[in-house]
């Protein structure tokens, strides 16, 4: 194994699994270099935008977008179209760097028809009588441009080890494979720390948490923010960092706009951190899921464990009709079953997992569970921990700790090409091709 950037292990994620020398280079130099369509999977009857807006309130539709953000767009629709947006809903979170088609839905029985906004082509499927909900997808489909690469010959040697790894170091798979790492964007690409706000919460540090998101700055960010975070983080005068930060900040205005009412008691932070959105306040403790979750993989490349077949005490999951993992069809693999369960798993029947801890985490026996513990451990965190208030709550889940997917390398420009589940990172395959600082990847 080869160690990752520094940027990474802040995340949880210490090594590459391919030894060779990246192709260097940077992804995103323009939204086109990067392109992401979603599979769907939205199990819904959908019905002509005329039909009764009373059952089937929601519209919803696909839209292509160049430059935008999620949740920006969302944001700007419910602004034009003057109502709230929670009634904006999607199927996956995709960045602004991209071309992007993805899935939404709108409450809005009372119009069949939506504004043109700049850079998003929008195609109104029909009316459904649910909204699209976040993790309607089978997955994404990727193309992806590598800008300035300095030895793109390097993309097939990479290309190799990582079927070596597909194959769990034993012969050579016709697929690649990586660890199923949380990408740098779950925490924050430019200021990674939304696994640490998550961290705070989960410990019941309430006031460190909203005071960390607002102030905590990073040498990545324009040095106006960075001074305006400082200088908040100094002086605690929330209503003047009203004035202080930059409008592009908006959650951390919210959070200074709550503050600068009273800020005395542990409910006032939270009520702070809880006018943020509602898929935001969750992406904190999800955040730190993540975190905990890529450090669990880590040790355990670390110590050698296989990813593509379980050991005695591994919790896997079988495969739901789509192919994925089911985390409620799961099992913890005793020694007598460790044979059986493995050819399920080269089968694609079943997953070899780690926990996403929570309230009702299932940690399985042995060695795996001895990683869980000691990542826990170190953390400081329990998972009577994750019993919180409103959005912040969690029972935890399982995730499966490797990705594997077919990939096609095109030169001139160097071009990766391959799909993923929901859920996974495309960052995560890139990033062993390119080997180069975090911010060459977003």
């Amino acid at each position: 194994m080869r160690e990752s950037h520094p940027v990474e292990r802040a995340v949880g994620i210490d090594y590459y699994v391919s030894e060779a020398d990246g192709t260097g280079g940077r992804l995103r130099a323009r939204p086109e270099d990067f392109r992401v369509r979603e599979r769907e999977s939205f199990d819904v009857d959908v019905h002509p935008v005329d039909a009764d807006s009373g059952s089937y309130p929601h519209l919803v539709f696909r839209a292509r977008l160049s430059g935008w953000d999620t949740n920006d767009f969302a944001s700007t629709l419910s602004n034009e179209l003057g109502i709230s947006r929670e009634r904006v809903s999607w199927a996956g979170t995709k960045d602004k760097h991209a071309i992007t088609t993805q899935l939404f839905s709108v409450k809005l029985p009372d119009r069949t028809e939506l504004p043109d906004l700049g850079n998003a082509d929008i195609e109104i499927l029909g009316r459904a009588g649910r909204p699209v909900l976040f993790g309607d997808l089978a997955g994404n489909d990727f193309d992806v441009v590598v800008r300035d690469a300095e030895r793109p010959e390097n993309a097939e040697v990479v290309a190799d080890e990582l079927r070596e790894f597909a194959a769990d170091f034993d012969g050579r798979a016709d697929e690649v494979a990586v660890p199923n790492y949380f990408g740098q964007q779950r925490f924050g690409s430019k200021r990674p720390i939304t696994h640490r706000v998550g961290l705070d919460i989960v410990r019941g540090d309430w006031e460190s948490a909203a005071v960390r998101y607002v102030c905590e700055s990073s040498e990545r960010e324009p040095e106006n923010t960075r001074e305006a975070r400082e200088k908040i983080g100094e002086t605690r005068d929330w209503q003047a960092a009203l004035d202080e930060l930059p409008g592009r900040l908006r959650f951390e205005r919210a959070i200074a706009a709550r503050l600068a009412e009273g800020a005395e008691t542990d409910e006032d932070y939270r009520e702070a951190l809880e006018r943020l959105p509602t898929n935001l306040q969750r992406m904190f403790v999800n955040a730190a899921q993540s975190y905990a979750f890529n450090r669990i993989l880590s040790e355990r490349l670390e110590r050698g464990l296989p990813f593509g077949r379980p050991v005695a005490g591994d919790v896997v999951c079988f495969a739901d009709d789509a192919g994925l993992p089911d985390p409620d069809r799961a099992q913890t693999v005793d020694e007598g079953r460790v044979d059986t369960v493995a050819r399920h798993c080269e089968r694609g029947r079943a997953f070899v997992t780690a926990p996403l801890v929570g309230t009702d985490t299932e940690f399985g026996d042995g060695e795996p569970a001895d990683i869980a513990h000691g990542v826990l451990d170190d953390l400081d965190i329990d998972p009577d921990d994750f019993s919180l208030p409103g959005e912040f709550d969690s029972t935890g889940t399982h995730r499966a700790i490797r990705v594997t997917t077919d990939l096609d390398i095109a030169q001139d420009p160097l071009t990766l090409s391959f799909s993923l589940p929901k859920g996974s990172y495309a960052t995560v395959i890139a990033r062993e091709f390119l080997k180069a600082d975090p911010d060459d990847l977003s």
